[in-house]
């Protein structure tokens, strides 16, 4: 397993994640289609063209899932029991198509799980930065982790 245990995500902790991507219109296109997202701002180049970005911008829940996914071989592969929420998600910024995406994640806080006698809950600020060093997606989660096996 490569993910982190319970003990070792402490307060303060941050992690710049060796894996980046670069977001292509082929992802773009695949994901708003398969999710019924008819939006033209994500679709329609002429369209997006006249708003107020000029060019089609990324669904913003590709870009979401792409941050909560980049993370986990280095923080939670193998030693996660399990997602438990999202507390806050912002878009700060557009993505488009073409852009490279890094993340690094912060532990916010590590507890003690009082139902669980072998794992603990940790939050988390995971933080998508694309290449222009503009933050462009930010997660603030909560995760039930793994304890480190006696």
């Amino acid at each position: 397993m490569s993910g982190m245990y319970f003990e070792e995500l402490t307060p303060g902790l941050v992690v710049e994640h060796a894996v980046t991507r670069t977001v292509t219109e082929t992802d773009n296109l695949l994901f708003t289609t398969l999710t019924m997202n008819p939006q033209p701002l994500h679709l329609d180049e002429e369209f997006a063209r006249e708003s107020m970005y000029g060019q089609r911008i990324v669904n913003s829940v590709f870009t979401l899932g792409l941050v909560a996914g980049i993370h986990v071989g280095d923080l939670t592969l193998g030693t996660t029991l399990g997602n438990l929420g999202f507390k806050e998600v912002t878009f700060p910024k557009p993505v488009f198509i073409g852009d490279t995406l890094r993340v690094e994640s912060e532990v916010l806080e590590a507890r003690e799980s009082s139902s669980r006698p072998n794992a603990g809950i940790v939050e988390f600020r995971h933080r998508a930065i694309n290449q222009r060093g503009e933050i462009v997606c930010e997660l603030h989660r909560a995760a039930l982790m793994l304890k480190r096996p006696a």
